[in-house]
């Protein structure tokens, strides 16, 4: 099994969310080190452009609640995507009554649209280049790993937003 699972890594496209910072760029420097061209898809440019000269990756200055924007940058590229790696999410902390005042409903909003919808059009359309694509020795097209959090399950103080769209990752 072991020459099956490297085959994956050998020169093919890894789409890493939120790969400029944290969880990201740790998946990214690792999967870049294991031979996989990595393209690092986050809305920090100087972040990533920095750290895609680093690790011989590529950067795409892409916000995952546009699906026009992840497709354009998926045409980009250029090679066989075989792993997608979900961690582009914000947290911002809000409480449900703070102050006497109701969470922000945008905010609500935008937290979902990021952390929920954005992994989901990001892992959809990687999926479907991934259906076209050759399959490997074992049969398999790829991998899609979605990052959630144990506020998935449960949400702190001030993570009422936050604790929902993980939810919604983890299911």
């Amino acid at each position: 099994k072991g020459n099956k699972a490297m085959a994956i890594f050998d020169g093919d496209v890894a789409v890493v969310t939120g790969g400029a910072s944290g969880l990201g760029e740790a998946t990214a420097r690792a999967l870049a080190s294991r031979g996989m061209r990595v393209a690092i898809f986050d809305l920090q440019a100087e972040r990533g452009n920095t750290l895609a000269k680093e690790i011989g990756a590529q950067f795409f200055a892409v916000d995952v609640t546009d699906p026009q924007q992840i497709s354009e940058a998926l045409s980009g590229v250029g090679g066989p995507i075989r792993v997608n790696v979900n961690c582009a999410g914000i947290a911002p902390a809000g409480k449900t009554v703070g102050r006497g005042e109701p969470h922000d409903p945008s905010l609500v909003a935008k937290t979902i649209q990021v952390n929920l919808i954005g992994t989901f059009y990001v892992a959809s359309q990687c999926a479907a280049a991934m259906v076209s694509t050759d399959p490997l020795q074992d049969g398999l097209r790829g991998v899609i790993v979605n990052t959630a959090s144990v506020a998935a399950y449960e949400g702190q103080v001030g993570q009422a937003a936050y604790a929902a769209s993980k939810g919604g990752v983890a299911s």
